[in-house]
């Protein structure tokens, strides 16, 4: 379309009438602090779950937790957020003490000749034990720290078996 048929095209437009009013905006509604909201929830929702930071966790005895001498907290706190993948894992649901030991002892016997580097030890949350207590959790306390293969643990995130559960960190295989 050229100029001319444009114009020819809008020759008998005419400009509408000005409105005397002007529209005023109302104030602008306060921003709503969306971010410190959830802040503010996650907060409160860990520090009903557990220990806030791995120095509490070490220092509480409450959360199953462990660190072999000589390594940096800064391990455990990668290992409480997920740093490294879950490579395996092991059900102790069902066994009594004696086949969970040898349970636990045979699959991360496995797992270090596999070369992996974090597990998950699903171990329960004692509901169906006498007095419904964690009878091989407080095993696994005893059970992991003396072996080789072992440098951390601590409680496996909810999405994982919560307190139900222990993540455990390997020695790397050289």
């Amino acid at each position: 379309m050229s100029s001319d048929e444009f114009r020819e095209a809008v020759a008998d437009v005419k400009p509408l009438k000005r409105s005397r009013r002007i529209a005023l905006k109302g104030p602008a509604p306060a921003p709503v602090p969306e971010q410190r909201r959830r802040d503010e929830i996650a907060a409160l929702a860990e520090s009903l779950e557990g220990p806030t930071s791995v120095d509490d966790a070490l220092d509480s005895g409450e959360e199953l937790v462990y660190l072999r001498d000589g390594m940096s907290r800064q391990v455990l706190r990668r290992l409480r957020r997920g740093h490294w993948v879950i490579q395996d894992g092991l059900d102790l649901h069902g066994l009594n003490r004696d086949q969970a030991a040898v349970a636990v002892a045979a699959f991360l016997h496995q797992c270090a000749a596999r070369g992996l580097r974090c597990v998950r030890i699903v171990h329960g949350k004692g509901l169906g034990s006498h007095n419904r207590e964690p009878v091989l959790k407080a095993k696994l306390r005893k059970w992991l720290p003396p072996r080789q293969e072992v440098l951390a643990y601590c409680q496996a995130p909810a999405s994982e078996g919560g307190s139900g559960a222990l993540l455990v960190l390997l020695k790397a295989k050289h």
